[in-house]
């Protein structure tokens, strides 16, 4: 059963939260980052991206930006614009997001459940994106980025946050830039935390990465180090998440003119160019935009299983158009293919194909919450990038500190 418990947040005086926090650090390369902060010395950034107050083109796994991340935390809190809870607190986090609202509990997970199958995952992460969080928790002994984690719906849990909310003030309330709304309340009872860390060792016997797998990896590879046997995570139920999908595009069509590579895809698909911009409805249907047009391609039976990875649209993609035509067999290392997640639309990628950056590009229809779930309880895990979560939860609001 799921181990989770409060903690004291290193967090922001109320009044400097809307310009600490930040997009997650994962987000954004370090050009867009830099623009970001520009004008904000309050930003998060300056700890989660700390190559941006450094020369250009230093190397951004250098030991300078981890030397520079650790000394400005340290500013921050110096400088008042951020504090440590005096007790132990699980924190209630609501995102509204066009006018849909989505709420967690933030509080900190059990290594020893990441490391026990617990906490499931359903993505294969990358070494040197684990080593990079690795080297940013060693450097500041903090954990700021949050792990993005669901859970199947328990009444009782629902009924303690909902309560609290409806009788407490928020401690923030404020829209970003971006027009998500971001509300913040603290549990500082003793009794309803021990409360919920009861319902959740009895009620919840399993919690699943939705987001977060290298920041999950990290710490728990830290743990000698820094002695810390939990990591920073916000636990939504199920029925608050909506997965967003995430598409692909493509620089060339492996040496196939636009026809071959049509009449080649009718093997497996049924066809058909439409008059608009396509965003599917349906399982196994794919949007598809080439030389200034946009196609509808049904996947034929012969393309996918009923198994819980070969059921996928993202399987099926992988399997019949970017492997067997595309040649590439690995998306997480062939440099060919790009990801771009659904919050961005469909001008996004006509935008990288018109550009002539990319070739082709296709839109997928969501994986379910259901689907992530019953993959992760099989042991299987998806194709790279397979799963959008939109609204993202902003970092430096609640910061879990490796060392007291």
């Amino acid at each position: 059963m799921a181990i989770v418990i409060p903690f004291k947040a290193l967090r922001p005086q109320p009044q400097f939260a809307p310009k600490i926090a930040s997009r997650p650090y994962d987000v954004l390369n370090s050009r867009e980052a830099k623009v970001e902060a520009r004008g904000n010395p309050h930003s998060f950034l300056h700890i989660t991206k700390s190559e941006i107050d450094l020369p250009e083109g230093t190397d951004v796994h250098s030991t300078d930006v981890y030397d520079k991340a650790k000394q400005n935390l340290n500013a921050f809190v110096q400088r008042g614009l951020l504090f440590k809870e005096d007790k132990a607190c699980f924190y209630i986090y609501q995102l509204i997001m066009n006018g849909r609202s989505q709420t967690g509990l933030v509080g900190t997970s059990s290594i020893d459940d990441y490391e026990k199958g617990i906490i499931k995952k359903h993505e294969f992460t990358r070494p040197e994106k684990e080593l990079d969080r690795i080297n940013h928790i060693k450097s500041t002994r903090a954990q700021t980025g949050n792990v993005f984690l669901a859970y199947r719906n328990v009444e009782e849990i629902d009924t303690i946050i909902n309560k609290w909310q409806s009788t407490h003030d928020p401690v923030y309330d404020f829209i970003a830039d971006d027009g998500i709304s971001h509300r913040i309340w603290v549990i500082n009872s003793d009794q309803v935390n021990n409360s919920l860390t009861q319902l959740f060792r009895e009620k919840v016997p399993a919690t699943y990465i939705a987001d977060g797998h290298h920041r999950a990896a990290s710490a728990a590879k830290t743990r000698l180090q820094t002695e810390e046997n939990y990591f920073l995570t916000t636990l939504f139920p199920a029925n608050e998440l909506k997965i967003l999908d995430y598409n692909r595009v493509i620089k060339d069509l492996n040496g196939y003119s636009l026809e071959e590579f049509i009449d080649k895809l009718k093997e497996d698909f049924d066809v058909e160019q439409v008059k608009e911009s396509l965003s599917p409805i349906k399982l196994h249907e794919f949007g598809m935009y080439l030389k200034n047009k946009w196609y509808r391609l049904t996947a034929k039976e012969n393309t996918y299983t009923n198994d819980p990875i070969g059921i996928l649209d993202v399987t099926i993609l992988s399997d019949n158009i970017l492997d067997k035509l595309l040649g590439i067999a690995d998306q997480r290392t062939d440099k060919r293919v790009d990801f771009v997640g659904g919050i961005r639309g469909l001008s996004e990628l006509e935008k990288r194909v018109d550009s002539g950056e990319m070739a082709v590009a296709f839109n997928l229809y969501p994986v379910s919450i259901e689907q992530l779930f019953n993959i992760a309880d099989s042991g299987n895990v998806m194709p790279p990038k397979s799963t959008w979560f939109e609204p993202k939860l902003r970092d430096g609001l609640l910061t879990h500190l490796t060392r007291d």
